[in-house]
């Protein structure tokens, strides 16, 4: 059974608009295996009843999911030049009995969705000062940390520890901007004692490293959102040859979520056009504090290993050096 942290979060103006939670959008997604939305799916399975003006209706609500996802159908209605009736009716042709049902799904496709782009988009459109900016990306970073916090459940992260403690390899992916993540954390496993790695650069590069885990080993996927393609394909090699795998993501319905054995979430809820990896940080700390003290004599050796090696007194700046 997965045991799950709180799901991320939106931007203060988009939540309050529709009087929704991160939670709610989150944890009712039930997303089809293919990696599509539900709503993606309804669409595609509904093409033939639509008509072409309908379909391209569709499809402007769908690309502009971060400006409608919490219109009501007047609204809408106004949005694209028809009238609310026509709204209803072409929700209806899709196979939803209500138009909430329909708004249910589009924030949820919303959410799977959003890019770096639309998110800048929406939060320019606030025309704040840079000031104001900077301090809702402060206070942002607070409530994804604090969202963590509410519901952390530490059990998950211990028996985490526990099976990173058993493994033979730990090979963790995590590439464009969650690469910083993944080389944090197999950078201070090894210091823990543990044989980590991250592997970086191409495609190849991660196959490889992927191809030779067995049974006896564990891959750590980091990916957020709609997750990066080679990530969730390194998630299903190793499935394939039956590899541990343990996911950190920041929603239940993500590729990360859906396709590892088990895996956490921590909100990377943006206020701008990048992703907050504070809470997600957090998570890995979390992993590291439980990794050192579930073999507190395994690590105290790693890490007075490390002093008297390459952690000694000639690795750090001391201001004679600068007059030597």
């Amino acid at each position: 059974m997965k045991k799950d942290l709180p799901a991320g979060q939106l931007s203060e103006s988009h939540l309050s608009k529709a009087k929704i939670s991160n939670a709610d959008l989150y944890s009712e997604v039930r997303a089809p295996a293919d990696g599509r939305t539900v709503l993606e799916a309804r669409f595609l399975e509904s093409q033939t009843k639509l008509s072409a003006s309908r379909q391209k209706l569709l499809t402007q609500i769908l690309e502009e999911a971060d400006e409608t996802f919490f219109l009501s159908s007047r609204d809408l209605g106004r949005r694209y030049g028809v009238d609310t009736a026509t709204i209803v009716r072409t929700v209806q042709a899709m196979g939803y009995k209500r138009f909430a049902d329909f708004t249910h799904d589009l924030r949820n496709h919303f959410v799977t969705q959003i890019t770096p782009y639309a998110s800048m988009r929406a939060a320019t459109k606030k025309q704040q000062s840079v000031d104001d900016y900077v301090h809702q990306s402060l206070d942002n970073d607070l409530a994804n940390l604090n969202s963590l916090k509410s519901s952390f459940n530490a059990k998950t992260i211990v028996g985490l520890a526990k099976q990173i403690q058993g493994a033979h390899r730990i090979v963790v992916v995590g590439l464009d901007f969650a690469s910083s993540l993944a080389l944090s954390l197999a950078y201070a496993l090894v210091r823990l004692g543990c044989d980590a790695e991250a592997p970086m650069g191409g495609r190849g590069s991660v196959q490889n490293k992927v191809g030779i885990l067995t049974g006896k080993d564990l891959l750590i996927a980091i990916s957020f959102g709609k997750c990066l393609r080679e990530t969730v394909e390194a998630v299903l090699q190793a499935r394939q040859h039956n590899v541990p795998t343990f996911g950190i993501t920041d929603g239940d319905g993500t590729p990360i979520a859906r396709y590892c054995d088990n895996y956490v979430t921590a909100s990377t809820g943006r206020s701008s056009f990048l992703d907050s990896y504070v809470a997600p940080v957090a998570v890995i700390n979390a992993i590291l504090v439980a990794c050192a003290h579930s073999r507190p004599k395994r690590s105290l050796e790693s890490l007075e290993q490390f002093d008297k090696g390459v952690g000694a007194r000639s690795r750090w700046f001391h201001e004679k050096d600068v007059f030597d």
